[in-house]
């Protein structure tokens, strides 16, 4: 294996989201999300060269769920072959090695997760996973699932979106434990004032926009989309967008080749010093030190 390519991650199209420490720790003490929360979560698309190896495990327990092609996994000394529509569960801690297949590499997405109630889905974990009934399947579902995840983490931080995170956790893995229960996820529709400004936030990133620009979009006085905001997220318009940029400028940071300073001038931040404080601020480390972590050589799957 030395003498052949092999890579981590960089894959074009690939996303990521990797939740900050602080919000571990937030997770951690929730009387909901402290059951089952994401750590990290993600989409590999055509992996060609994806090989990981982890000789004392993850921190926490990763699942990989195959969309397209092959790969393979070790893991308690026994290779499996991964396939369209199956998943894997690997455990906390413990020694693995996974790859894209040579031929027909893997498009997967793949997930990192913990909490108190982990236990639940032993008789799951450490096996190859496919929905049994062949005949009526329901990966689509699944995917479905995954994504609105993604999305909602996407959407920001608030605790009504790690809660139900955390319950969709919960389904995603009961899909695999009880497939003959699983039943068909339906389309979740945005339908309130709250979900279109985060919308309108999640557009206009790259762009200048102020309360008062928010609040015209939602035909709300300042006040009143204050209130109305801040009630729903527990953040005001203005952090929870701000919020919205970090998330932004990880990205940036993990997958693109953008130096700090544009990256700080495309989120409009002042200059680069005002976007690495507030990074700091919100992230716990420097956009120079995450990129480093992140971008070159990440272990987030």
């Amino acid at each position: 294996m030395q003498n052949e390519i092999t890579i981590a991650e960089g894959f074009k199209g690939e996303k990521a989201i990797i939740t900050p420490y602080s919000i571990r720790e937030y997770q951690e003490i929730n009387l909901i999300t402290r059951q089952l929360y994401l750590t990290h979560i993600g989409y590999y698309p055509v992996a060609r060269y994806h090989f990981r190896e982890r000789r004392d495990g993850a921190n926490e327990n990763i699942l990989l769920f195959c969309e397209n092609g092959k790969g393979w996994i070790e893991h308690r000394n026994v290779r499996q072959v991964l396939s369209q529509n199956q998943a894997y569960i690997l455990p906390a801690n413990e020694t693995h090695i996974y790859g894209a297949d040579k031929r027909t590499p893997w498009s997967i997405y793949w997930l990192h997760f913990k909490g108190q109630h982990v236990g639940m889905f032993n008789a799951i974990i450490g096996k190859v996973l496919s929905m049994k009934n062949s005949d009526n399947p329901r990966e689509i579902d699944q995917i479905m699932l995954f994504e609105d995840m993604y999305q909602n983490l996407e959407m920001g931080y608030s605790p009504e979106n790690l809660e139900y995170v955390s319950y969709c956790l919960l389904y995603f893995l009961a899909s695999f434990k009880y497939p003959d229960q699983f039943k068909k996820i339906k389309d979740v529709k945005i339908d309130n004032v709250v979900q279109q400004c985060i919308h309108y936030m999640k557009d206009n990133l790259e762009n200048e926009i102020t309360l008062s620009s928010i609040a015209k979009y939602a035909g709300y006085s300042n006040s009143h989309l204050n209130t109305l905001f801040t009630k729903r997220t527990s953040y005001s318009p203005m952090v929870y967008y701000n919020q919205l940029r970090i998330q932004r400028a990880c990205s940036y940071l993990q997958f693109s080749e953008l130096k700090i300073n544009e990256i700080a001038f495309r989120l409009g931040y002042y200059d680069p010093f005002h976007f690495s404080k507030a990074f700091n601020k919100e992230m716990g480390i420097t956009p120079k030190t995450y990129k480093q972590k992140y971008h070159d050589s990440y272990s987030n799957s």
